[in-house]
């Protein structure tokens, strides 16, 4: 008997075409859904319950809408700036991926051939099978993701109408820079500066940025403390909300006879304390764990071999680096610690991004033990050492987790990367690390003119904007902003609990009770950081 084949799945030439791979573009569209998934939710569940009560809408808020505005920008001008036809050496022209004609077509990466003087090719485009709908869905989880992790380091620092404006900037003139030089067909791509899937682009670019931005955010502050002794009035206004999350504040209350002033230090001193608001789910970062199959999986643009060799590589180096990382703390401060572990987690996943499906098994636990020490070694030695580091407030440590995780890996790969694995995967042929012998030297060459050209740019671009940024609006919150937090900078607050040292207020806290005995009573124990 005949089978009839249901309509839905009788597919025609215009929607199947000859090039079309179903299973590649099946892995491609789920491994870009992975890469959202971390940014959305999981880096906005890691911010907002890392970070204190007081800035968990800040936090949530920055990394949302810093997702949302990429899509938009990278589909209108961005994706052809990084992928798109050669403008100059170092950046594709511009232009909207909007239209039928152009994504439906087969996929092309880059869009730019390389030939020798002889007219030879030196470095041929790639033609996955799957539509470019696909490469620029991909690829724009990829420059959103870049943005959330800057707004690490700018998480309640940063005015919310200045991240409105630094998003669009830093997406066009910075991440598109170091996307075209390195993955689009400019001139580093072109010369072999080998980044798998971001250690460089993404990772160490958005660690660089966020410092820069947090360094001159923080320039830009003025001292809380010398403004409101000059504008009492000021704290005036700001004390009733100061003593709803500030129990503390009370012991200073005979200190002297300035109220504001005696607010004032109370609130200092419980700053000084940093807790986070949540931390069980501030150590459970699954989502940015297992996403990352799909960052590291999705770099060969098709489900084969070495994508698989770059998923098992991720999970090796993430394991060991935290297991390292874990390790350091028991030894050097007695007592493990769950953030710790994360920030050994992270350490791991980002230096071996660059890396992932181009080292062998072995080099993978190598390099999860050097990411998990040297990042230890930066953010608990020498940041409390170095002046520079200690001024700049760089909220989550960005610098350490993805600058320095992002250039260790990166100059790893150069060292470790396997000849017939970048035979898979690289464009540029003869590829490999300096351990196993012939042009390897020359990698590690190459790979520290990369870092040094995306630190570079990033510092400068990013200096540029963020010093244009207060020509319009101030680049930095307010000292009442900083002091209050989401109330004062959303007219919002994330939880709507009373008993974190603040007194109940009904028209807030909208519940109801017969018990009106204690309303009015002061939770003991400070549980809230201001």
């Amino acid at each position: 008997m005949a089978t009839v084949v249901p309509l839905a799945y009788q597919n025609s030439s215009a929607s199947a075409p000859d090039w079309l791979n179903k299973g590649d573009n099946a892995w491609q569209m789920i491994a870009a859904t992975l890469v959202g998934l971390q940014s959305m939710p999981g880096l906005v569940i890691l911010y907002g319950s890392i970070v204190k009560k007081k800035w968990a809408v800040n936090s949530a808020f920055m990394a949302v809408f810093a997702f949302a505005a990429v899509i938009i920008c990278w589909v209108t001008w961005a994706y052809k700036m990084s992928f798109g036809d050669e403008l100059l050496p170092f950046w594709g022209k511009g232009g909207p991926a909007l239209g039928q004609k152009f994504l439906l077509r087969q996929a092309r990466l880059p869009e730019t051939t390389q030939y020798y003087e002889n007219g030879g090719v030196e470095t041929p485009v790639t033609a996955p099978f799957y539509p470019m709908a696909t490469v620029v869905w991909f690829q724009g989880v990829f420059a959103a993701i870049t943005l959330v992790l800057i707004a690490g380091s700018l998480l309640g620092r940063m005015n919310f109408r200045a991240w409105m404006l630094f998003v669009p900037l830093w997406l066009t003139f910075s991440y598109t820079i170091g996307c075209f030089s390195i993955w689009g067909g400019g001139f580093l791509f072109h010369w072999g500066v080998i980044d798998f899937c971001g250690g460089y682009v993404i990772h160490l670019s958005s660690g660089i940025a966020g410092f820069t931005a947090a360094y001159w955010s923080t320039l830009y502050n003025l001292n809380p403390k010398a403004s409101l002794e000059k504008h009492p009035s000021r704290l005036t206004k700001l004390t009733p909300l100061l003593t709803s999350r500030a129990t503390s504040a009370t012991k200073y209350s005979t200190s002297s006879g300035d109220p504001a002033l005696n607010s004032l230090k109370a609130t200092q001193t419980i700053r000084s304390i940093s807790i986070p608001k949540n931390s069980p789910n501030s150590s459970h970062p699954g989502l940015l764990w297992m996403g990352w199959a799909g960052f590291n999986g999705g770099g060969p643009y098709a489900a084969n071999i070495d994508s698989s060799m770059a998923v098992l590589n991720t999970n090796i180096c993430a394991a060991t680096s935290l297991l390292v990382w874990t390790c350091l703390d028991v030894i050097f401060f007695k007592k493990p610690s769950v953030i710790g572990a994360v920030q050994g987690m992270i350490t791991g996943l980002v230096c071996i991004t660059p890396g992932a499906g181009l080292v062998q098994g072995w080099a993978a636990i190598v390099m999860g033990i050097l990411s998990g020490s040297i990042p230890w070694f930066t953010m608990m030695v020498v940041h409390k050492k170095w002046t520079l580091l200690q001024k700049v407030d760089d909220t989550l440590g960005v610098f350490h987790t993805h600058a320095v995780a992002g250039l260790l890996g990166g100059l790893l790969t150069g060292i470790f990367a396997e000849p017939q694995l970048c035979a898979l995967f690289l464009p540029v042929t003869h590829s490999r690390g300096a351990v196993y012998g012939g042009s390897g030297g020359a990698q590690v060459g190459k790979q520290l003119v990369g870092a040094s050209f995306i630190i570079g740019w990033n510092v400068v671009v990013t200096s540029i904007i963020c010093n244009l940024i207060p020509f319009v609006v101030p680049l930095r919150m307010t000292e009442e902003e900083l002091l209050v937090g989401d109330d004062a900078a959303h007219g919002e607050e994330a939880y709507a609990l009373w008993g974190d040292g603040e007194k109940y207020d009904s028209s807030k806290h909208g519940w109801y009770s017969d018990d009106t005995t204690h309303h009015n009573k002061v939770s003991s124990g400070i549980t809230q950081v201001v």
